[in-house]
């Protein structure tokens, strides 16, 4: 035969504050004469032990009425019938007492069962409780943490029904917060003491600064314990509600700091009282009395002393006595089992008793049964001392939690310090509110880190570590073009189009426009080039014109001379719609008028090399040639010419124009301001047909070159041409290459040496024998054979 089930261990005083809680109410309703007149309420108290199998044997023993002494006075009308049972204390004491009672229909309240798994009708049909369930702690538990930025934590529980259960609600609403957790060990008091080691080992080894417990105060008492014999790092405590606001575990200083929900502070009243009235027949009459005042006051009642007490000889005074028993300052679950009672009150109460007109009738020979008293307390729902008793159709109460702290008093001593609270009625976002200075680890101001990875700035985005967790991760600055302007993004967002990021890529900017500008070195050049070149063929045509009666400006077909040094005027000076922010009339112009002007300057330079070569010609004898190249047929050459270019200038206009463009690819960073082509052939087929009579220009230059002729004006053609048509070849590989307004300056480079490539080879030696060899502008000297 196994042996009978017994107690062991240190005895709880706290509890026994919650047993006589229980006998002070029952004794406040039996002498009511509101609740329950006329009826008296007798009750029996047991010791689970904080044992599961000594809870079962008394769940039985009360379900079946083994009980071995009936009162069967009178005034007891259903002596060992069981209405209703307050407790236990335990979630796994309280499941396995469910699955007893809910056979038998008997309603269960317990004062201090926590565990959401409770609230499941389907198995626990009978169970309630006046505490909140452990369901509404995790959450707020979660949110507290999430609150002070701790995204790195570690957890401990009690390997019981409580603990796990509790720990599941946490770390699943802390994964929905995005907190991480870097350890989870439970444990429970009657694990061997290498199993408590390792779990305190694990929690001085970790990284994370901040440990949430989700423990009963019996396991969390062996634990800290262990943790005292070895200093370990600073921690910082998050406490649930069961041991965090046991007076008993103040003692602890190390967790001074400790945070955690805690049920609502209480006043009962007359209760302090009641507690200290102990008589000596009272406390001999009843062994757990008797066990309390023997270990408070170390002393032996009516029994032979030990070496380690003495007997009790009646001047032990309770009033003096520090303990938890006496400790009325922070009534908690003790008013939890208050309302119990109440609650199982008031539903027996609404089973047998009616209102008539303004009193209140109670049949106390009605016999009830407990199924009655289960269907009446669903629908409890009152006021005692000011605290609302109600359940919901789980059977749990409203969640209502303060905000906990130990704070070190002025004495050096730990003391509980609410400091804020939390409410699951209220409006999500609005539950939870802190209105005072909380105490940290180490009795520190600021508030602890505790993350995995110090979080990544702005300009940055999370990657995180292979086989870590998510909140394990490094910061990786944003990719070219793109930022992130929060804290911790997981993701960089790239900015628009016209936008660029600033070096710390937390922003996005307007992009710089740039374009060739009159205010910036390069564009000054260009300009006071293509200005200075313009007079320079204003000055050239003012000494021809100055001169034009001179041999050697008449010689020179001054009329297409006029009109050559006005077409480069106009080369020079069409370089200048190049610079500047681009419109649509700058980009029609820039190519239209460079490509006519200089088709008009090169349809010049063709008429005078014809008319050198058609000169020599027309001397051969029999010769009539010069007919067909008189003045109207020289004008007639370059208007024939230059008219294909605005014909082809004119098409090309018309289908596809040119027009401003904001170039977004060619620099990432900027934006560079361009004139878009409109059709590419349009403008290939100016430069070609410009190139064309370039080509044919020289090719007549080159065969007029060697005749006899002191003042060789086709050898002076031949090299201008030479000049223009390698510009303009080395022009189409460095256009197409040069990037953003470079490309914009090559173009203006080579209209502007090729122009200034023909003025000086065609003008510059007549200019220098006009203006400083005047003796050899004669007719004579140009007919010579030894110039």
């Amino acid at each position: 035969m196994p042996e009978p089930l017994r107690c062991s261990g240190s005895f709880h005083s706290r509890e026994l504050r919650f047993s006589r809680a229980m006998i002070f109410a029952i004794e406040e309703i039996n002498n009511s004469t509101e609740l329950l007149p006329g009826i008296q309420l007798g009750y029996q108290i047991h010791d689970s032990c904080a044992s599961v199998p000594v809870a079962v044997k008394v769940a039985f023993q009360l379900a079946n009425g083994l009980d071995p002494v009936f009162y069967t006075g009178e005034n007891c009308t259903q002596s060992g019938m069981v209405m209703g049972i307050v407790g236990e204390s335990g979630s796994t004491p309280s499941i396995s007492m469910s699955r007893v009672f809910g056979s038998y229909n008997i309603p269960q309240v317990s004062h201090f069962a926590t565990c959401a798994c409770l609230s499941d009708k389907q198995q626990y049909p009978n169970f309630f409780r006046t505490i909140p369930s452990d369901q509404f702690q995790a959450d707020a538990l979660a949110k507290l943490v999430k609150h002070f930025g701790w995204t790195w934590i570690g957890a401990v529980r009690s390997d019981s029904d409580y603990g796990n259960n509790g720990m599941a609600s946490f770390l699943n609403a802390a994964r929905k917060e995005g907190i991480c957790v870097e350890y989870s060990e439970a444990f429970y008091r009657s694990n061997p003491r290498s199993r408590i080691q390792r779990v305190a080992e694990v929690i001085r080894r970790s990284t994370a600064v901040v440990v949430v417990a989700f423990a009963s105060n019996g396991d969390m008492r062996i634990l800290l314990e262990e943790l005292s014999l070895q200093p370990s790092p600073p921690r910082q405590w998050i406490g649930s509600e069961s041991w965090v606001t046991d007076p008993v575990m103040l003692r602890f200083s190390f967790c001074a700091g400790a945070i955690g929900f805690g049920i609502q502070q209480s006043v009962i009243p007359g209760f302090r009282d009641f507690l200290l009235d102990l008589s000596p027949s009272e406390v001999a009459a009843s062994p757990v009395l008797t066990e309390f005042w023997e270990d408070a006051f170390k002393c032996r009642l009516g029994k032979i002393a030990d070496k380690d007490a003495h007997v009790c000889d009646g001047t032990e005074d309770i009033h003096t006595l520090q303990s938890p028993y006496t400790d009325t300052s922070q009534l908690r679950i003790t008013n939890m089992v208050y309302k119990a009672v109440y609650a199982i009150a008031h539903a027996i109460h609404n089973a047998v008793c009616h209102d008539t007109n303004s009193t209140t009738q109670c049949d106390k020979f009605t016999r009830i049964k407990s199924h009655q008293v289960l269907t009446q307390l669903k629908k409890v729902n009152f006021s005692q001392n000011g605290y609302d008793v109600s359940f919901d159709s789980n059977g749990d109460p409203v969640a209502i939690y303060e905000l906990v702290n130990w704070q070190k008093s002025e004495s050096g001593s730990i003391e509980l310090v609410k400091v804020g609270h939390y409410d699951a009625s209220l409006p999500v976002g609005q539950e939870f509110r802190i209105n005072r200075n909380l105490t940290w680890v180490e009795g520190g101001t600021q508030v602890p880190v505790s993350v995995c990875t110090a979080s990544c700035p702005p300009g940055t985005r999370k990657v995180l570590q292979n086989g870590k967790p998510i909140c394990c991760y490094d910061c990786i600055p944003c990719p070219e073009g793109e930022i992130s302007n929060a804290t911790d993004s997981s993701d960089c967002s790239p900015c628009s189009k016209e936008f660029w990021p600033n070096a710390g890529r937390d922003t996005c900017f307007p992009k710089p426009v740039e374009f060739l500008s009159y205010n910036e070195v390069l564009g000054i050049i260009l300009a006071a080039f293509s200005v200075g070149g313009a007079c320079l063929a204003i000055i050239t045509a003012a000494v021809f014109l100055r001169h034009r009666t001179t041999p050697i400006v008449r010689a020179n077909n001054s009329e297409l001379s006029f009109l050559l040094l006005f077409s480069l005027t106009l080369c020079f000076l069409c370089s200048l719609t190049f610079i500047g922010a681009p419109s649509e009339w700058s980009c029609m112009l820039r190519h239209t008028a460079f490509g006519i002007t200089f088709v008009l300057c090169i349809s010049c330079v063709l008429g005078k090399t014809l008319v050198v070569l058609m000169a020599f010609k027309a001397t051969l004898p029999g010769s009539n040639i010069m007919k067909w190249f008189g003045p109207l047929q020289q004008r007639m050459t370059v208007v024939f010419f230059t008219f294909i270019q605005v014909l082809i200038c004119t098409i090309w206009l018309v289908l596809s124009p040119p027009f401003p463009l904001k170039n977004l690819t060619t620099y990432k960073e900027r934006i560079i301001l361009e004139c878009a082509l409109g059709s590419a052939i349009g403008f290939w087929a100016v430069l070609g047909y410009i190139g064309l009579l370039a080509i044919f220009c020289f090719v007549l230059a080159v065969l007029a070159r060697k005749l006899p002729d002191n003042f060789n004006e086709a050898k002076l053609i031949t090299f201008s041409m030479l000049i223009f048509c390698a510009v303009w070849i080395t022009f189409i590989p460095a256009y197409v290459s040069s990037p953003g307004k470079f490309t914009v300056a090559v173009e203006i480079f080579a209209i502007l040496a090729s122009s200034f490539g023909l003025i000086l080879c065609i003008f510059a030696p007549k200019c220098f024998i006009i203006l400083f060899k005047p003796e050899k502008n004669t007719k004579k000297h140009l007919m010579s054979k030894d110039f």
